[in-house]
């Protein structure tokens, strides 16, 4: 007579959200897009100045984001005009208001990464608050990142 065990595997993954932030707008769409990851991943959000190698060792999955600064991602001759400015993106086309999201995912290609899901851009207002439900779909988009990457947490048959 054979028995048929069934388990579940458990396997934990870990992610890191890396993001810059001047006015916290940033930050709190980084923390929505963990808390959208934990469903299937061991999350750690962190500024960029603390993504160092020690954090992202052994990462499955990093998620990098950052703000809108003069139609595209932060330098240095930018931040300091930011404080002055908006963070994230401000709502309107991309071709008027400038898009940090494009040129991150082709920097992470640059660097050997695989771009995993298509770059997204979360919105503020003229007053440099997050526009209404920006903090939802961003967690929402987490949970579709981690569903449609993380392995399946399905029991499996084993005879």
């Amino acid at each position: 007579m054979g028995v048929k065990a069934r388990y579940l595997e458990v396997m934990t993954m870990r992610a890191v959200v890396v993001y810059e932030s001047m006015y916290g707008n940033t930050h709190l769409i980084a923390d929505a897009i963990g808390a959208g990851l934990r469903s299937a991943f061991d999350v750690t959000v962190v500024p960029v100045a603390e993504a160092g190698p020690a954090v992202l060792a052994g990462a499955d999955l990093v998620v990098v984001g950052g703000p809108t600064h003069i139609h595209g991602m932060s330098r240095a001759s930018t931040r300091k005009a930011a404080v002055e400015a908006a963070d994230t993106r401000m709502q309107g086309p991309a071709a008027f208001t400038g898009r940090a999201s494009k040129r991150v995912a082709r920097l992470l290609r640059a660097h050997g990464f695989d771009v995993a899901i298509e770059p997204e851009s979360f919105l503020v207002t003229k007053q440099d608050k997050l526009a209404a439900h920006e903090s939802a779909r961003a967690r929402e988009w987490g949970a579709r990142l981690a569903a449609g990457i993380a392995p399946s947490r399905e029991p499996s048959s084993q005879g």
